[in-house]
């Protein structure tokens, strides 16, 4: 283990375990809200790509309905179409509950992932955790990407990165991929604790 890496798994611990004492009361509050909005589950879990292509379960607070997979793969071909043409993302996603918009807009939802942090699947900063089938597609769809992909997974994937504090969701495929690759050849502690300090403002911004 690098010099690097020991920083890096020390600053997720450090950084992870202060954000979920500093945020205690939304672990109360966020599940009730969504109980009350609507139903369960609470949580949401879905299969990623990992470190060396290891599959693990993300966890997010629950923004959609709770059958939004069934909604997009088995009933709705439509919309299915739509999401993998506009880079596997929707505009305005019909399945997004009006409570998880909100959430949504200041990533409240993805704060079960400090859970993915202190487990060692994730790191607080890191390429995008991609959906297996997602790599899979996208790379056939864009070719020059594919080169892209055995250095996004020789790192952990993320909360954070750099194409998330530079424009999320409007940043394409093909340049999230590239930025993703050249984030994990710099293996720098101050980068990555420069990308912690301006995702808090990519945030805001949201709004």
């Amino acid at each position: 283990m690098s010099i690097y890496d020991v920083q890096k798994r020390l600053l997720d611990l450090f950084v992870a375990t202060g954000l979920i004492f500093l945020f205690l009361p939304f672990w109360i509050v966020v599940p009730v809200l969504i109980f009350l909005d609507s139903g369960t589950p609470i949580l949401f879990k879905h299969k990623r790509v990992g470190l060396n292509g290891k599959d693990f379960y993300l966890y997010k607070f629950r923004s959609m309905v709770p059958n939004a997979d069934d909604i997009l793969h088995k009933y709705d071909k439509k919309l299915l179409a739509k999401f993998k043409q506009s880079d596997w993302k929707i505009k305005n996603d019909p399945r997004v509950t009006p409570l998880g918009k909100f959430l949504r807009s200041l990533t409240i939802d993805e704060f079960p992932q400090l859970y993915n942090v202190l487990k060692g699947e994730m790191s607080m900063v890191g390429p995008r955790a991609y959906v297996r089938k997602e790599l899979e597609e996208q790379t056939e769809r864009y070719p020059e990407t594919k080169p892209y992909i055995k250095d996004i997974i020789s790192v952990k994937p993320g909360i954070t990165g750099p194409w998330q504090t530079s424009g999320r969701n409007e940043v394409p495929f093909r340049v999230r991929t590239r930025m993703d690759a050249e984030y994990s050849k710099k293996k720098s502690i101050l980068y990555d604790i420069k990308i912690l300090l301006k995702t808090p403002q990519a945030m805001i911004s949201k709004w």
